[in-house]
């Protein structure tokens, strides 16, 4: 299962997120904001990294106006690595070489076909497995 989240100004590219998840048979669980009405990006991250580290969803989709403030505030979460994708190779890159378990994008820097793209591309990555990779992370969670 999928966790996503976002703030208003990522609502309606999360609408279009979901819709995508849902004709690929991925479920979901959407942890809000849930309306156009300004709200704080940092309360749906943590929602969001805490469904991820719970064990509760698989991965995560955060979604605000950069991608930038709920990146940022999904990484204060110990034991996530959420990575600011707003193109398929460093989608590609992040689950390969970061085993990223959240991706973020920018409601306004990507448009919803290049966006649904990103999110295929990070879904259906693998993680490597290599020796270097995971030594890497390791010195990232220490």
């Amino acid at each position: 299962m999928i966790a996503i989240g976002s703030d208003h100004g990522g609502f309606e590219l999360k609408k279009e997120v979901m819709e995508h998840l849902k004709e690929r048979n991925i479920e979901y669980k959407d942890y809000g904001t849930y309306s156009k009405e300004s709200c704080d990006y940092p309360v749906y991250a943590k929602k969001v990294a805490e469904a991820v580290l719970s064990k509760e969803c698989e991965l995560g989709i955060l979604i605000c106006g950069t991608g930038i403030g709920i990146s940022i505030a999904a990484n204060k979460v110990k034991g996530i690595r959420a990575a600011l994708c707003h193109d398929c190779f460093s989608a590609e890159a992040t689950k390969s070489h970061n085993d990223a378990n959240i991706l973020a994008m920018g409601a306004r820097v990507v448009g919803p076909g290049l966006a649904l793209k990103i999110v295929d591309t990070f879904l259906d990555t693998p993680f490597s497995n290599d020796e270097r990779h995971i030594r890497r992370i390791n010195l990232i969670e220490d």
